[in-house]
């Protein structure tokens, strides 16, 4: 097939070389108006809470602001380099999910297997999850 000739028969005009396209009227340029992110509440008509200001974190962030560095374990262990807890729990799951072939096991199955291995929630937590009770703390029976 020629390289002038359009594959797809149109009932518009094809512009000529050198010929600015023009995009139909139809067509909004998202570009053309106030990015959305910059206008206030009342500019947008929001009547919710402002959740832009504040201090959000929970402590499970993965990104990192500049200064904030990884805790060498899991610097090692995101480099391939894991400790023997970390390479005992992936190994574990490994083990549970070809013995009950499963590729994606539910997370409550990963705490079962978790549990399987001795841990126990002995600690409070130390991040921070709204709207989320905290489960007991393990006591060891006498």
């Amino acid at each position: 097939m020629p390289d002038n000739q359009n594959p797809i028969p149109t009932d518009e005009p094809t512009p000529e070389e050198g010929e600015p396209v023009v995009p139909p009227r139809d067509v909004v340029d998202r570009r053309a108006g106030m990015d959305r992110r910059t206008k206030t509440s009342e500019q947008a008509g929001y009547v919710g809470e402002d959740r832009r200001t504040g201090d959000r974190r929970t402590g499970l962030e993965r990104r990192r602001g500049a200064g904030i560095r990884r805790v060498e374990d899991r610097r090692s262990a995101e480099e391939g380099e894991m400790n023997a807890e970390q390479f005992e729990l992936v190994m574990a799951i490994e083990t549970y999910k070809k013995v009950n072939k499963k590729h994606f096991p539910t997370w409550t199955e990963v705490l079962e297997v978790m549990q399987q291995l001795g841990y126990r929630k002995v600690e409070e937590r130390e991040i921070e999850l709204p709207g989320v009770p905290e489960a007991p703390l393990w006591k060891k029976a006498a």
